[in-house]
């Protein structure tokens, strides 16, 4: 991968010119576009593009770029950021007691399907364990009850801070989160649920789907807010079952669909290519 490949993400009132714009910087700073992609949304009057660029001359560095890109962007009042492409999102990955999408992201990140570094697994129960440590990744145990739930995310939270880490990605992470650190991190969790809430809940939604005859089975990845499962959606997807199917064929479709569609929204996210729009998202897939 090129090292002096980098990607230019914003948002900002949408006018015209602003493609013209950061055409003419970029080219003005001896950068080639690569990639481009943009979308105007008429309800909000917001603009919204990603751009993948490549720094042909040795005089186009990175910090030489972004400092010159602030007139521009405070011309357009943009909301923006530059990130090299070759720098990988450093991911903790949390999981309780349901390994397939933990499973999927650790075979993905080892053969290099996801542009992501996992320096550790944290869980609150010690299943995995012996699978993350396969994969030569760090596995930390950090257990939660109602009386430690408060020392518990503090601990998780000097976790998240002295590992740099980018992305909480909440492969089936069956605790939830404090609304303060999801203030902390806006846009930087991922949590992944089938798709019947609020109907079925608990801990068999599948087999009470099953025994309602449900006829779709689906997922939803979305960025974490206060609001529980109420985030901003990144990526769904559904499968269609009938009356021939098990209970059990009802869950191994779920995780089918679960695992794809979050291994999709973390390679999507560490790709920048999911730009905040309100309560929703724009994917330049």
């Amino acid at each position: 991968m090129p090292t002096n490949d980098h990607i230019l993400t914003l948002s900002c009132p949408d006018r015209r010119g602003i493609v013209a714009a950061v055409a003419s910087f970029l080219n003005g700073q001896a950068c080639n576009i690569i990639e481009s992609a943009q979308f105007g949304d008429q309800e909000t009057g917001r603009f919204f593009m990603r751009v993948r660029f490549r720094a042909e001359a040795e005089a186009a560095m990175p910090a030489t770029i972004v400092s010159a890109f602030a007139a521009t962007a405070a011309g357009f009042g943009m909301e923006w950021a530059i990130h090299p492409v070759a720098a990988k999102v450093r991911t903790l990955v949390m999981v309780s007691r349901f390994g397939h999408c933990l499973n999927d992201l650790l075979f993905r990140h080892a053969t290099g399907a996801l542009p992501i570094e996992i320096p550790l697994v944290v869980s609150n129960h010690r299943d995995f364990e012996g699978l993350v440590a396969s994969n030569g990744i760090r596995f930390l145990h950090l257990p939660v009850d109602p009386k430690n739930k408060v020392a518990q995310e503090e601990a998780l939270s000097r976790v998240i801070e002295a590992e740099r880490i980018d992305l909480v990605v909440l492969a089936r992470y069956m605790q939830v989160l404090s609304a303060g650190l999801c203030e902390r991190l806006p846009g930087r969790i991922i949590n992944i649920h089938h798709s019947f809430l609020p109907s079925f809940k608990g801990a068999k939604p599948y087999f009470e789907a099953h025994r309602r005859g449900v006829k779709l089975i689906g997922a939803t990845a979305h960025y974490v807010t206060a609001d529980l499962d109420e985030g901003p959606i990144i990526e769904q997807d559904v499968a269609r079952v009938d009356h021939g199917l098990s209970a059990e064929d009802f869950v191994a479709t779920g995780r089918d669909i679960e695992s794809s569609v979050l291994a999709r929204a973390v390679k999507w996210h560490a790709e920048r290519r999911i730009l905040s729009n309100g309560r929703k998202t724009v994917v330049f897939r």
